[in-house]
């Protein structure tokens, strides 16, 4: 017999939302005052590692950096990816939130049609930027 999970309290729910976005505040600071390139505690790519192939994620987190330092050049190319797709991805959080906030139905965050598509541009992004052709995808 199948039983429904409990349900999360709207309450729980808040303060889960506010845990995690000061953690999220916490990691961004963390990240803005050390570099990447020049501070070795942040994870190294373990398939750039093994294979010296770039990932579709490498150089995120050097384009991060660069982004919450205002430049948007050097994020572009570090990891265009992550440059075109977070503002989408922040504005899809808004939106989720406040339908959720509002209590209206938000449904799922990435609804289930577009997730063959987004691994599909990611899987893309992940080959071209290996391609010769395309080494300005590289970081």
């Amino acid at each position: 017999m199948n039983s429904a999970p409990p349900r999360i309290s709207s309450n729980r729910a808040r303060w889960t939302a506010v845990v995690l976005v000061f953690m999220a505040a916490g990691l961004a600071s963390i990240l803005y005052l050390f570099n990447p390139s020049v501070h070795r505690f942040y994870p190294v790519c373990q398939f750039h590692r093994l294979t010296g192939l770039n990932c579709p994620g490498c150089g995120a987190t050097r384009a991060a950096y660069a982004m919450l330092h205002g430049d948007l050049f050097a994020a572009l190319r570090d990891n265009a990816l992550l440059v075109i797709g977070l503002p989408l991805l922040l504005a899809r959080g808004g939106w989720f939130a406040l339908n959720r906030w509002r209590g209206h139905p938000a449904g799922d965050f990435i609804p289930a049609r577009l997730l063959i598509p987004l691994l599909i541009v990611v899987l893309a992004f992940g080959v071209l930027r290996n391609l010769p052709t395309f080494a300005f995808l590289s970081p």
